[in-house]
C-alpha cells in the first residue's frame, strides 16, 4: 500500500477540484497601471525605446496648459511618492519636481483592451468589459476544460504578459464582487483567492475605504457610526445602516458580507443616457462663446444617439465656474429627439436659465436620459410646422433637420469629421466643432516631439 504523502496530495487535489465544480467561479482581470503599461510597451517594442517609463517616476496625464492636467496613471516610484490617479498635475509636480509626465493615446489605449479582451473571450465566452482595462469572466463550468482555476488564471497572466507585454492581477471567487475585492489585493502580477471563508482573515481587517461603493463622503458618516474597517461595518446592526443611509446603508452591509448576486453580463446592456463635457482652455464670460461649446457637444451626443439608432427627452446643462462651483438644469421635451440643433437649443435656453451672465465659466457639459428606441412618428406641434413658399408641400421642420442629420453624418463617415462644419466653426479657428470628451489630441500622439524614446 503506498505511503499516506501519496494518497492525500491526491485525495486533496480530488476534494479542491470537486468543490471549484460545485460553485459559481468568476474572475476578475484588472490590468496593472493600463495607461502607464500600455504606453511603456509600446514605447518599448514598437518605437525602440531605451527606457521603461514603469521603472521611472512617471504619470500619464492630460495637458495642463489647456486645464486637463490630471493624474489619469502612476508608476509604483510615483505611488511611493503620495501621487494619486486624479490629483491635478500642479500638485503631482508639487510632491515630485522630477516628474515625468506623458501625455494620453487612447487609440493606442484602445487597441491594446481590445488585444486584452479577446485572449480573455478565448477561455469563456462570457466576459464582461467592466472598463477599458478590466473584464470580469464567468469560468464556471469550463474546469473539465481548462482544469483548476488558481492554474488556469496564472496561465492566463503569464500568457497576457508574454504575447502582450504588460501585467495584470486576478481576482477569484463566487461572485463579482469578492473577485473584484480581490484582484485589489498585492500588486502587480498576481493572483488572489477570495471565498466566502476567507473573508473574515482577508477583507474583514482592510479600511472599510478599500469597500466597493464607499468613497469619502460615506466614509466621514460611518467614522461617526464608529465604523473603520470592513469587519466593523460587516457586524453593524443592519437596521441601524438602514435609518441612517437607507437602502445605500443595506447595499454596503451586504458588501461588507461578501454578498452580490450580480450577473456577469455579456451583453452589453443599452445606455441609459448619452452624455459630453469639455473643460475649456479659457475662462468663459460670454454667450456667444458659450453657445459656440454648447453646439459642439450637441454635435457629438447627436452623432451618437443617431449611431445607435436611439433618441432621448431629459436634457440637462452642467456649469462648473472658475471657482470650481457648479450647477446643473434640466428640461424634459414634449416628445423624444435625436436631433443636433433640438439638443443645442435646448441646451442653450437651460443655459441662459441657469448663467448669471458675469461668473467666469471652465467646464461646460450637457447630458440627457430617458432614451428612447428610434420612432418613425413624432407628435407635431404647431411650431414643428414651417410654411416656406421654397417647398411644395409644408414639411415638419423637424423631418427636414432629421434628414440635414442623417446626410452631415453619411459625409463625415465617409470622409472624416472634419470633412463637414458648421460656417460658425470655419470663423471661429480656435473652437473644436466636435468637442468634449476623448478630443483628437488625446486620441494620438505625436511621439516625434517626445524625449521619451
Amino acid at each position: 500500500m503506498p505511503p499516506d504523502s501519496l494518497i492525500f496530495p491526491v485525495y486533496r487535489t480530488y476534494v479542491l477540484t470537486y468543490t471549484f465544480l460545485m460553485k459559481p467561479i468568476i474572475f476578475h482581470v484588472d490590468v496593472n497601471n493600463a495607461f502607464l503599461s500600455w504606453e511603456a510597451v509600446y514605447r518599448l517594442k514598437h518605437l525602440g525605446g531605451r527606457t521603461d517609463l514603469r521603472e521611472q517616476l512617471c504619470v500619464v496625464g492630460g495637458d495642463a496648459s489647456k486645464r486637463h492636467g490630471i493624474v489619469l496613471a502612476k508608476s509604483l516610484s510615483a505611488k511611493a511618492c503620495g501621487i494619486h490617479t486624479g490629483e491635478s498635475l500642479m500638485e503631482a509636480r508639487q510632491k515630485c519636481p522630477d516628474l515625468l509626465v506623458v501625455p494620453p493615446h487612447y487609440r493606442l489605449y484602445s487597441r491594446c483592451s481590445r488585444a486584452f479582451m479577446d485572449i480573455l473571450r478565448e477561455y469563456t465566452p462570457c466576459v464582461e468589459q467592466y472598463s477599458i482595462d478590466e473584464a470580469f469572466m464567468d469560468m464556471s463550468g469550463t474546469q473539465s476544460l481548462w482544469g483548476d482555476p488558481l492554474l488556469t488564471a496564472d496561465t492566463l497572466r503569464r500568457r497576457i504578459y508574454e504575447e502582450l507585454g504588460f501585467t495584470v492581477n486576478i481576482g477569484i471567487s463566487e461572485n463579482k464582487l469578492l473577485a473584484k475585492m480581490a484582484s485589489d489585493f498585492q500588486k502587480p502580477n498576481r493572483t488572489h483567492t477570495l471565498f466566502p471563508e476567507e473573508i473574515p482573515r482577508k477583507m474583514w481587517p482592510l479600511p472599510v475605504t478599500d469597500l466597493f461603493f464607499v468613497g469619502r463622503a460615506s466614509f466621514s458618516r460611518l467614522r461617526r457610526l464608529g465604523i473603520s474597517t470592513i469587519g466593523e461595518l460587516a457586524h453593524m446592526d443592519r437596521e441601524l445602516l438602514r435609518t441612517h443611509f437607507k437602502s445605500y446603508g443595506e447595499v454596503i452591509w451586504n458588501y461588507a458580507n461578501g454578498r452580490d448576486c450580480a450577473q456577469v453580463e455579456s451583453v452589453v446592456p443599452p445606455n441609459k443616457g448619452y452624455g459630453n463635457s469639455t473643460t475649456i482652455a479659457f475662462d468663459i464670460c460670454d454667450t456667444v462663446s458659450a453657445g459656440l461649446v454648447l453646439l459642439s457637444l450637441a454635435e457629438t451626443i447627436g452623432m451618437r444617439l443617431r449611431r445607435d439608432q436611439v433618441k432621448i427627452q431629459v436634457i440637462a446643462v452642467s456649469i462648473k465656474y472658475a471657482d470650481f462651483s457648479s450647477c446643473s438644469h434640466q428640461k424634459t421635451l414634449p416628445a423624444p429627439t435625436n436631433i443636433t440643433n433640438e439638443i443645442y437649443h435646448t441646451a442653450l435656453e437651460l443655459f441662459h436659465e441657469s448663467w448669471d451672465g458675469c461668473t467666469p465659466i471652465r467646464h461646460l457639459g450637457i447630458h440627457t436620459n430617458h432614451v428612447r428606441d428610434n420612432v418613425d412618428y413624432r407628435q407635431l406641434h404647431l411650431l414643428d410646422m414651417e410654411l416656406s413658399p421654397f417647398y411644395r408641400d409644408d414639411i415638419p421642420c423637424c423631418e427636414k433637420l432629421e434628414q440635414a442629420d442623417a446626410m452631415a453624418d453619411r459625409i463625415r463617415s465617409r470622409y472624416g469629421i472634419d470633412s463637414l462644419k458648421r460656417a460658425v466653426f470655419v470663423k471661429q479657428n480656435a473652437m473644436d466643432h466636435m468637442s468634449g470628451g476623448i478630443t483628437r489630441e488625446k486620441l494620438d500622439v505625436d511621439y516625434e516631439k517626445e524625449s521619451l524614446l
